[in-house]
């Protein structure tokens, strides 16, 4: 005992040194910074962070502190160039992301588009965050939506791009990369799937059912129990409650919400065929304008990363070092790189906020590409 209490008495002495030296390091840091923020050179010296690891790592003796070097090295350069990102923020120097703030989305003279058609869970989604008179129409497709945007129909989109159940929708992830749109609020609906009848049909007279394949599938436990019942799929569930309306047939029936009920005058035969009780959609509110509540709390960024080992990782450090809560990450193919991935986040904090600059100016200059999708 009396030995391993030396040995820790020698190791906390040696970390002394280590701290000391380290605060020497970044005080030549803040001088190098300064030198930085007066010629404009960027904070991130790729070929001289390689020269330098090779250099150091070289000095260890064997393999394993060769590692170990090279992972210490990695990342005092990397707070350094946090401390620099700081002090430039500081220096009124970050990068302006021109996204204008406002004190509300409007609800005055305003054109709301959402996918689907009237009675999908998109409808009750905007009617939910915009209210029910607002202006509205629908399209078939989520490009669609977003060309609306595009060409001045309308001022907003209403889109899913998550569920908690069947995960995310990750075409409109793309479609957020390739269309100069952004996030300005979000909303989350309970869905309640609902088997839907011409009035006066009953569960007896039900001999086909319609719907989208995900709300079959989400419904399977209730459907089992019918194993008579032919099941089609179609694009969208209110494509379903609008189909069994016009055919006018009493055994055919729709897996729907309560709205398409309302919208196309069925009776609900039952409700909470779905057998997730706890089955909830995220709909994301998009703009072409960039826009952003003053009060907003979360901010979503795409970004890609050189292919390389430990670039997701230091990547990852910046939101740490600026205390930033991040709250989802998710990943999608980049279509002309094989087996190469754009990264999607979301975090807490909002575009006025230090560490929130500090955090992206840090991301733009080390990311080989990066997008703010919004902040709301």
């Amino acid at each position: 005992m009396t030995e391993l209490l030396e040995l820790r008495q020698r190791l906390d002495e040696i970390d002394s040194r280590i701290v000391a030296l380290y605060e020497e390091r970044m005080e030549i840091s803040k001088e190098v910074a300064d030198y930085k923020i007066a010629t404009g050179k960027p904070v991130l010296d790729k070929e001289r962070e390689t020269e330098k690891i090779r250099n150091v790592t070289a000095l260890a003796g064997d393999a394993f502190n060769k590692k170990g070097v090279r992972e210490l090295f990695e990342q005092i350069m990397s707070v350094s160039r946090k401390l620099q990102y700081r002090l430039l923020g500081e220096g009124g120097h970050n990068s302006r992301l021109s996204f204008m703030p406002v004190s509300d989305l409007g609800s005055a003279d305003i054109r709301v588009v959402f996918q689907g058609a009237e009675g999908a869970y998109s409808q009750e989604a905007m009617e939910t965050f915009f209210g029910k008179e607002a202006d509205s129409f629908h399209v078939d497709t989520f490009r669609q939506a977003m060309c609306a945007l595009e060409d001045g129909s309308a001022d907003y989109a209403v889109l899913p791009i998550e569920n908690s159940t069947a995960g995310i929708v990750s075409e409109i992830y793309d479609l957020l990369v390739e269309f100069e749109h952004y996030i300005v609020g979000e909303q989350v609906i309970g869905i309640e799937h609902c088997l839907l009848g011409l009035p006066g049909a009953s569960m007896e007279d039900i001999r086909r059912v319609y719907s989208h394949p995900q709300s079959l599938m989400q419904s399977a436990a209730f459907l089992n129990q019918h194993s008579d019942w032919q099941q089609v799929s179609l694009l969208n569930n209110a494509f379903a409650a609008q189909k069994v309306k016009e055919d006018g047939k009493t055994e055919q029936a729709a897996i729907a919400g309560a709205v398409a009920a309302r919208i196309y005058g069925l009776d609900i035969l039952q409700r909470g065929v779905n057998q997730a009780e706890n089955n909830r959609t995220r709909f994301i509110i998009v703009s072409g304008r960039k826009i952003f509540r003053e009060d907003a709390g979360k901010v979503s960024i795409c970004f890609e990363i050189p292919h390389e080992s430990g670039s997701l990782y230091h990547i990852l450090s910046h939101f740490i070092y600026n205390d930033l809560n991040m709250t989802k990450i998710e990943s999608r193919p980049i279509p002309e790189r094989d087996f190469e991935y754009r990264f999607f986040i979301d975090f807490d904090g909002n575009l006025k906020d230090s560490g929130v600059k500090n955090a992206l100016r840090g991301l733009r200059e080390e990311t080989v590409y990066l997008k703010v999708l919004g902040n709301y």
